[in-house]
């Protein structure tokens, strides 16, 4: 697959935006530059990123404050082609048209000087994909040069923060995989194929590593039982609550089919995996005893998860309660709604997640593909760590 970066600076005087784009990755940095002696009318900066599929779309959003603090941010833009915005995450996103509104979710809406907030939309569209240029703030164009007003206070932060960050400390398992030292893995680790073997093939790739030299890179085919992990040999079971962390690449949007990356043998299940992956192009837990999805699959429910990016690495963090069966989920440092359950039933998050009672005690962890009718992907995984504390990126 091909990667297009394009950069654009805006101006007060604007520059032309091609109508349609086809590539993935397309990159647009839209913002006011005041001249040195008027710095104060400097307003704000958009940084818009795409990951580009046949008839979808992810953006991930970053709107960056150059003026005095705000208390609360509203993004608008107008798309010139027929994307239609279909979930988003982090902010409250509506469509009218061609017209977008994205307000901030309460939480992140404070902006001090230089500050920034971070959300995302998932889309699709038919004939055309152009990059929106007339991005404004609190009504005020980012190619012009009046400082965004403050339009409210926000609501307060969420109830749940992510893990501190911080290196492996005292996890029971941390590993980047630089002792690996052939093509197999070996050691620590092993390959594995629960249940069912196909094509996909796990190896130690010496090119492409989030630090060190080296990685272990999975190549997923589609098509139903067709497993390929890396497998720790360390044992999980007595490790509780369990918090795990790693960082993982991938080329390929998730599917709308279901698949799994990570999956975890889970003795309250007997043996059976607890496993996470996505589904409807969002990222999701799956319980293979009852095929039980955290969020449930429906509009709503995606719309509370986020996409894994693709062609970069991704910290993903994930905290499992062995005693009481809580879940929680950060990519980076953003919790994601809709793969959290804490017992309180949730309308279109975890009412099938609910229906067992049974804390989960998963007893191992393997890193790697598995597909339940199409969708292949190469994955890349490193600095990987289990402990029962909060391990951060």
């Amino acid at each position: 697959m091909r990667t297009l970066v394009t950069r654009l600076r805006h101006r007060p005087r604007a520059l032309a935006v091609p109508a349609a784009f086809s590539a993935v990755g397309l990159l647009l940095s839209a913002f006011v530059a005041a001249p040195p002696s008027s710095a104060a009318d400097a307003g704000c900066q958009v940084d818009y990123t795409v990951d580009q599929w046949s008839g979808g779309y992810t953006a991930a959003i970053k709107v960056t404050n150059l003026g005095p603090a705000i208390t609360g941010w509203r993004l608008t833009w107008t798309y010139g082609g027929d994307q239609q915005v279909t979930s988003a995450w982090n902010a409250t996103v509506s469509q009218s048209g061609d017209a977008v509104t994205a307000t901030d979710a309460g939480w992140n809406g404070g902006l001090a000087t230089g500050g920034s907030a971070d959300f995302g939309v998932q889309g699709t569209y038919q004939s055309s994909n152009p990059t929106p240029t007339d991005f404004a703030v609190n009504g005020v164009s980012c190619g012009g040069g009046t400082t965004p007003t403050d339009p409210g206070t926000p609501t307060s932060p969420p109830p749940t923060t992510p893990p501190p960050s911080g290196d492996c400390g005292g996890a029971v398992l941390c590993s980047g995989f630089e002792d690996q030292s052939g093509a197999t893995p070996s050691g620590a680790w092993r390959f594995a194929a629960p249940d069912c073997q196909g094509t996909g093939t796990v190896t130690v790739d010496n090119s492409v590593a989030h630090s060190g030299g080296k990685s272990i890179r999975v190549d997923g085919k589609g098509g139903y039982c067709n497993h390929a992990f890396v497998a720790t040999t360390a044992d999980l079971s007595s490790v509780g609550p369990l918090y795990i962390r790693m960082w993982v690449r991938h080329t390929t949007a998730l599917p709308t089919g279901h698949v799994a990356f990570v999956s975890m043998p889970d003795s309250s299940q007997g043996g059976k995996a607890l496993r996470i992956g996505g589904q409807n192009g969002a990222l999701q837990w799956n319980r293979e005893i009852d095929d039980a999805t955290l969020p449930a699959q429906s509009p709503a429910g995606v719309a509370q998860s986020m996409p894994l990016p693709t062609g970069s690495w991704q910290c993903l963090r994930f905290m499992i309660d062995t005693s009481d069966g809580d879940l929680d989920t950060w990519l980076g440092d953003q919790q994601v709604p809709g793969l959290h359950a804490d017992g309180v039933p949730t309308a279109d998050i975890d009412q099938q997640w609910l229906s067992r009672t049974t804390a989960p005690r998963p007893t191992g962890l393997r890193l790697g593909w598995e597909s339940y009718g199409g969708g292949d992907d190469t994955l890349w995984f490193d600095d990987v760590a289990v402990g029962s504390s909060p391990v951060g990126c």
